[in-house]
């Protein structure tokens, strides 16, 4: 607004203030707020909030002294990571814009995020309750993968160390499994869209037998695609059988809990998904070996019975009854 700000007057001691319409000055505010405020991060407590039949979201961040109008267009809205509602603590990234034909401002939101872990950490533990009592958890729906898959699906990021460990250790076990990898984002605003993507065109190939999901380690934000309710459902919904594999063995997304089977790293899905040819060798010579020592056990046995049966009189001997009676008659 510098153009419309006159110096006083050193002579006369007045301030020449210039005459200028409504609308020039409206212009001049919108220009100067959103000049400094074209990149912004703001925390505050969701209120008021709507959800527009065309998709964009409307709400107010408030704290305990203001309010401000927000705006989350459609197209961001769909990348979200978390599902806004009244009440809940936000850090949000945007822009402020103004309205020069009203003189109102807004903050248009880029992206949103869960205030603090514990915020992230309680809006997990509210979401795994609602999941539980639907029963997704149920462990009478998970299935058993087979003992040896014809190929196996593994979704992890592009060129990761999940990736990289998943088929080092199973190629290791048995050298001649299948793979067929599905590079997706692990991460951020697309991750969900693009596992569930993925899940959908493994479990329609029918070659695949069983699927890994496979991230390495990181902070509750980094793992927060793996807690997502449209993902745990899409998991719940496949009708292959589910290895989840995310972070270290402490980390526990939500998709752990709806999968088959939960792995503890990738390598441990590794172990899970195929059998170790080495110690299949080693049972398998180890069975024969009990095969042969039963039957030899048994040969052993029955020749005893014949030989016990052989030393009976009436078979080691059978004409003695018969020269007995013909003594008798001879007589």
């Amino acid at each position: 607004m510098d153009e419309f700000l006159t110096p006083i007057d050193a002579a006369t001691g007045r301030t020449n203030v210039p005459e200028f319409t409504v609308s020039e000055l409206s212009q001049a505010v919108k220009r100067t707020v959103e000049g400094a405020f074209a990149r912004v991060r703001v925390r505050g407590e969701i209120s008021q909030f709507k959800r527009h039949t065309s998709g964009h979201l409307y709400l107010c961040l408030k704290d305990a002294e203001a309010v401000i109008d927000a705006v989350i267009w459609r197209g961001v809205a769909m990348r979200l990571d978390i599902k806004p509602e009244d009440g809940m603590e936000v850090v949000c990234t945007g822009r402020v814009t103004t309205y020069p034909g009203r003189s109102k401002y807004q903050l248009v939101i880029e992206r949103m995020e869960l205030a603090g872990e514990g915020a992230l950490l309680k809006m997990i533990e509210d979401r795994r309750r609602r999941l539980a009592a639907e029963g997704l958890f149920d462990p009478a729906h998970k299935r058993r993968p087979p003992f040896l898959p014809r190929r196996v699906g593994l979704i992890t990021g592009r060129a990761s160390a999940a990736e990289r460990d998943v088929l080092t250790n199973a190629r290791r076990r048995w050298p001649a499994v299948e793979f067929k990898v599905m590079p997706v984002a692990v991460q951020g605003p697309s991750a969900v869209t693009q596992i569930v993507e993925a899940l959908a065109r493994l479990d329609a190939d029918p070659s695949v037998d069983v699927i890994i999901l496979a991230r390495g380690g990181g902070s509750v934000e980094d793992l927060l695609p793996f807690s997502d309710e449209a993902l745990c459902r899409a998991v719940f919904a496949c009708r292959t059988p589910v290895i989840s594999a995310i972070g270290h063995e402490t980390d526990t997304p939500l998709v752990d809990f709806v999968a088959d089977v939960r792995a503890s790293t990738p390598t441990d899905a590794a172990k899970r998904a195929v059998p170790d040819l080495a110690e299949e060798l080693r049972l398998l010579s180890l069975a024969r070996s009990r095969l042969a020592r039963a039957i030899t056990h048994r040969l052993d046995r029955e020749q005893q019975r014949l030989d016990a049966l052989r030393s009976r009189p009436v078979l080691a001997a059978p004409l003695t009854l018969i020269d007995q009676h013909a003594a008798a008659v001879a007589a």
